[in-house]
Formats: C-alpha cells, sequence, structure tokens
C-alpha cells in the first residue's frame, strides 16, 4: 500500500488539537429591561400587567420588587380598576389615609367576588358544595342591597 500524500489520514484528524477561535472579552449583558431602562420605563412596562401579574413580576428579583413597590403610579390604576366594582369601599379606604397598594389589597377579593355576584355567577346556586374551592370575604349591607337588586333585575 503506498502513502498518497494527498490523502490526510483519519488519524491525523483525531490527535491533532482544534484550535479555538479566541474571543474578543465582552463586558457581560444585563440580565433583564430592568437594569437598563430608565426606571420610567420600566414602570411604562410594569403597567400593561394585572393585579395579580404585577403581583407575581414584583417576586421575580429585587430589582423588580423594587420598582413595582415604589412606584405608587402602577398600584392607583389598579386600584381604579377595583374601584369600578367597589367604589365605596375604595373611597373610604383612601379618605382614610392607606395608600394605593394597601386599599388594592384591602379590595381586590372583594371586587372579585362582588363582580361575580352582579354578574349572575351565584344566582343559580343549589348546594354548598357548588361554592366550594371559590373564595368568599365579607361583603357590607350596601352591597348585598346592589346584589339583590341586581337578582330583582334578572
Amino acid at each position: 500500500m503506498q502513502h498518497d500524500p494527498a490523502r490526510t489520514s483519519p488519524l491525523f484528524f483525531f490527535c491533532e488539537k482544534k484550535r479555538r477561535a479566541t474571543k474578543p472579552t465582552v463586558a457581560t449583558p444585563p440580565q433583564n429591561f430592568a437594569e437598563t431602562l430608565p426606571t420610567e420605563m420600566s414602570v411604562k412596562i410594569f403597567g400593561e400587567l394585572d393585579a395579580e401579574s404585577l403581583c407575581s413580576a414584583a417576586r421575580t428579583c429585587k430589582r423588580w420588587h423594587h420598582i413595582i413597590e415604589g412606584s405608587e403610579q402602577l398600584w392607583r390604576r389598579q386600584c381604579l380598576l377595583v374601584r369600578a366594582v367597589c367604589q365605596r369601599e375604595v373611597d373610604s379606604d383612601r379618605s382614610d389615609g392607606l395608600s394605593w397598594k394597601v386599599t388594592l389589597v384591602r379590595n381586590y377579593t372583594r371586587s372579585c367576588v362582588k363582580r361575580d355576584w352582579l354578574r349572575g355567577r351565584y344566582s343559580h346556586v343549589s348546594s354548598p358544595e357548588e361554592l366550594r374551592g371559590r373564595t368568599m370575604t365579607p361583603l357590607d349591607a350596601e352591597t348585598w342591597g346592589e346584589i339583590l337588586q341586581a337578582e330583582l333585575d334578572r
């Protein structure tokens, strides 16, 4: 068997060290948008979230938590959505000097329950088992009056 100089021996491929291309050193890019954008822009982005997503985002990292917790604007927007259902309760809490976030936390579940009642979700409940797994919250007499009126109007 003659050696053909044009052909490279397979053994050469196995033994030859591959040269690594050297990469220029680059600074590590930021991990998320909140590290590069001004806080005001991050607040605008977070402002697109609903209340539950906003609370989840606040648990994502320290930077997001700091931005979200420190922005009354974010909590105000969410609280005004709750106010559409629970105007009396939200206005009362705000007149007592509570922050937008505290007012939202106090009234969010109440607004969900009240909204479901007013929409007729519980109009045809025939047993307590049908409510199992649902969150309920105390409602004041005026709210019950609104709910009863909505039931009568159906």
